[in-house]
């Protein structure tokens, strides 16, 4: 099942020009946010961050040819200190344990590397649509930082969308306190309009692939004034401290 739904998100990404846009945006926001180095990508899902960003491996917990390995974000299965940079869009909302996957990517990053993630943001505006209109569930009842044993029958896609804004804007602090090697350096809330009426990955779309473009270009420009009550997105940097 797994298989088949990337297998669908990639044949989408191919059809859909108003998809490639919304999220070319959000890969050249993680771009220009990476340190020189090698690159690691979780749930590499489609695989097309490759195009974007040189030097990466592209993993993901399900298997795919265009993938490099097959790899839990909870479990790396890489030395101490061996990436640059840790990247991932839509993922950590779907880990069961994001504090396993800090505790791992505070052990593969290199002094001064850095985590840069795309997220759901839930604000006033987006709760609704994540609540009543998404598929996955909103659960702001959670801890992000619970510890426990992984569940050997859970879905790869079970997803609770507020683990990012709880854990980076509610227990930022904690997080710093839990993972005293890691800071958080950069929160930006983004994406208001065009990424909830384009169906994101789904068959329909609601906006003109021709305005795509410029409402992103509108988007940016109003982010800082309205973002933490309007963004549907949260774009977040996290920092390994260095030795010294």
């Amino acid at each position: 099942m797994s298989i088949e739904i990337l297998n669908e998100h990639r044949l989408l990404w191919n059809k859909k020009p108003s998809l490639r846009a919304i999220y070319s945006d959000y890969y050249r926001r993680i771009v220009k946010q990476c340190i020189p180095g090698r690159s690691l990508e979780i749930g590499g899902g489609t695989g097309n961050l490759k195009d974007y960003l040189g030097e990466v491996i592209s993993t993901d917990i399900v298997p795919n040819p265009w993938l490099d390995a097959a790899a839990d974000a909870q479990s790396l299965p890489f030395e101490n200190e061996s990436f640059a940079n840790i990247v991932g869009v839509d993922v950590l909302h779907h880990l069961e344990r994001p504090h396993r996957f800090l505790a791992e990517a505070e052990r593969v990053l290199q002094p001064g590397g850095r985590i840069i993630l795309v997220e759901p943001a839930i604000t006033p505006m987006s709760w609704p649509f994540y609540n009543f209109a998404h598929p996955e569930p909103v659960n702001m009842r959670a801890d992000p930082l619970a510890e426990g044993p992984l569940d050997p029958n859970r879905h790869p896609f079970d997803a609770n969308q507020a683990i990012p804004t709880l854990l980076f804007k509610k227990q930022h602090a904690h997080m710093e306190k839990t993972f005293p090697k890691l800071r958080l350096i950069n929160m930006e809330h983004i994406s208001f309009f065009v990424y909830p009426f384009s169906g994101g990955f789904r068959s329909w779309c609601l906006v003109p692939s021709f305005l795509i473009a410029p409402v992103l270009q509108f988007e940016n420009i109003i982010a800082p004034l309205v973002g933490k009550w309007m963004a549907f997105r949260l774009f977040v940097v996290v920092e390994k401290r260095g030795r010294n």
